[in-house]
């Protein structure tokens, strides 16, 4: 289900203007083009799925490194801020956020090494995560962004290459290539099991 933009009292908002939003609730948003969109609530497959992968990636990756919840400012239109399932962070993003008072990595900071979305039902989600992010994680130069599919029960992995994404898509029993996980474990089937 795609969030529903929620009205703020000036036209667009700023980067800034987010980052001071509160309206008191634990409702989660993300900037859209200078637009709060309220993030729904995962369903609880896409949240399994998230767990699995979390689990798998902190067997080869210091814990520390591995989060959700951390927002991202990427280039679009106006402002926008995307709030990826799961995060690997570089050791540079990581120690830009250290003893922040909010997980944010702004365009100044460097970029995560790997974001993850797990693409939640409907088509709109679908352009969301295969079209608009994947434009945006390319620009703000992620070395890898996965798109995890339960619908058509895939990964694509988009490596960052001379300023663009490269896709490489995988299924079933096929072992996926990662640069920033190399050891990773699990196929497509495991995860979608």
């Amino acid at each position: 289900m795609m969030g529903q933009a929620v009205s703020f009292p000036s036209s667009y908002m700023t980067f800034e203007d987010y980052l001071a939003y509160d309206d008191g609730t634990d409702t989660r948003y993300e900037l859209v083009n200078g637009v709060l969109v309220e993030m729904p609530p995962e369903s609880d497959e896409n949240l399994g799925i998230a767990r699995k992968l979390l689990l798998e990636l902190i067997k080869h990756i210091p814990a520390d490194r591995v989060v959700w919840g951390t927002e991202i400012e990427v280039t679009g239109k106006r402002a926008t801020g995307r709030i990826p399932d799961l995060l690997v962070h570089s050791e540079e993003s990581k120690a830009a956020i250290a003893g922040a008072p909010r997980a944010t990595l702004t365009r100044d900071m460097p970029p995560p090494a790997l974001v993850i979305e797990v693409v939640s039902p409907g088509q709109a989600n679908r352009e969301r995560d295969y079209r608009y992010k994947h434009t945006e994680y390319a620009a703000r130069g992620i070395a890898e962004y996965w798109i995890v599919d339960p619908e058509t029960r895939q990964v694509t992995l988009c490596r960052w290459v001379s300023g663009q994404y490269e896709d490489q898509v995988y299924s079933g029993d096929e072992r996926i290539e990662s640069t920033v996980v190399p050891e990773f474990g699990l196929t497509p089937a495991e995860i979608f099991a």
